[in-house]
């Protein structure tokens, strides 16, 4: 088992932090990639997720170093298809799962590796109740030592809190699928323009107080409207408000 330092778990500490806690997904991806650096050598990098038509496949990359749309476009050349798609959290090498030999013949290897001049790889596949979410791909140049197991070690004592992040943004990006923007629900269920300014406040998180200041009305008034904006969308609290209503047009 790999002996970390105390500025490695420091560092591993800050990774996991900023996993759950970094709003913007993608900037999470990003950051992700430039701190694995600190504790993992490598040349290059993506970071792709799950295509969400209901078949395999990559979208969405965030890549360190390298051109995302070859990996992407040569995906079914992949020989190691049958473990991401697999529906578990794993983390290997790509010498674990093919020999040198063999693998520096594969269409994939030339096709992806060989016009990058790349050689070694460290895979991460991200997973959660059997369903593939992502996969992670450190990448290292023709010439320079493999990944050791010590790098496997580290990685996976952080892919289980990734794919869990990875997971609470696609349950989020279906609830938004399903939720209504504010002009929508203005024009659906005949929102006046005052309660349209004041449903799209509520979104904002503005306090009452904030909007009875913003729009010149009494507190009185304004809980009047807000009333009449719940009738009129069918609901009773702001809570229902947030669970119907998307936060961004």
């Amino acid at each position: 088992m790999k002996q970390f330092e105390t500025n490695e778990w420091l560092l591993i500490n800050n990774m996991i932090y900023k996993i759950y806690t970094t709003d913007n997904f993608d900037e999470m991806r990003k950051e992700l990639l430039e701190q694995l650096r600190m504790v993992v050598h490598f040349d290059s990098a993506d970071f792709f997720l799950a295509t969400s038509k209901g078949t395999n496949g990559l979208c969405s990359p965030i890549t360190f170093n390298c051109d995302s749309e070859r990996s992407i476009k040569y995906d079914e050349l992949d020989y190691s298809r049958g473990i991401m798609y697999g529906g578990k959290s794993i983390v290997y090498r790509e010498t674990d799962i093919i020999s040198d030999d063999n693998r520096i013949h594969t269409e994939y290897y030339k096709k992806v590796y060989k016009p990058n001049s790349w050689h070694y790889s460290l895979q991460i596949i991200l997973a959660r109740k059997k369903k593939f979410l992502g996969v992670i791909t450190l990448y290292r140049l023709i010439g320079k030592e493999n990944f050791e197991y010590g790098d496997v070690f580290l990685l996976d004592m952080l892919k289980d809190h990734i794919a869990y992040r990875l997971s609470t943004e696609v349950k989020r990006q279906i609830n938004s699928l399903n939720k209504i923007s504010v002009s929508e629900a203005a024009s659906q269920y005949d929102l006046t323009k005052r309660e349209e300014t004041i449903l799209r406040l509520l979104m904002k998180g503005e306090d009452s107080e904030t909007i009875s200041r913003e729009l010149v009305i009494t507190v009185n008034t304004l809980k009047k409207h807000v009333l009449n904006i719940y009738r009129k969308l069918g609901i009773n609290n702001r809570v229902q408000m947030f669970k119907m209503i998307r936060e961004s047009e």
